[in-house]
């Protein structure tokens, strides 16, 4: 998939999710000062979260780092194509993620 076909993919995600899209060269969503999904140039997609439930998903859904700009984003996965083929996953995923942001002391 393209960067512009994966934006779009983004962008409805997102919307599923109840969020808009931040950023025109680095889209992103955030909440109090936290960033909590990426989109990279490479066209993949990263959702935050705590460390230990990041752990927990690498070996769940057979993942890794989410690389932006050749950095390892803390605290992010790599959203894979097998997990894309589960809309309802994401949106979960996402919704998860936004709610663990929330427990972070406002930037």
């Amino acid at each position: 998939m393209n960067y512009e076909e994966g934006l779009k993919r983004y962008d409805s995600l997102l919307l599923n999710a109840g969020f808009n899209r931040k950023g025109k060269t680095m889209p992103y969503t955030s909440h109090n000062g936290h960033m909590f999904t990426l989109y990279n140039k490479a066209g993949e997609m990263g959702i935050r979260f705590s460390k230990e439930k990041q752990k927990e998903y690498f070996l769940k859904y057979d993942t890794s780092y989410f690389i932006s700009y050749g950095a390892k984003m803390q605290g992010y996965i790599l959203l894979t194509e097998n997990m894309f083929k589960d809309e309802q996953l994401i949106v979960r995923l996402i919704l998860e993620s936004y709610s663990y942001i929330e427990t972070l002391e406002p930037k």
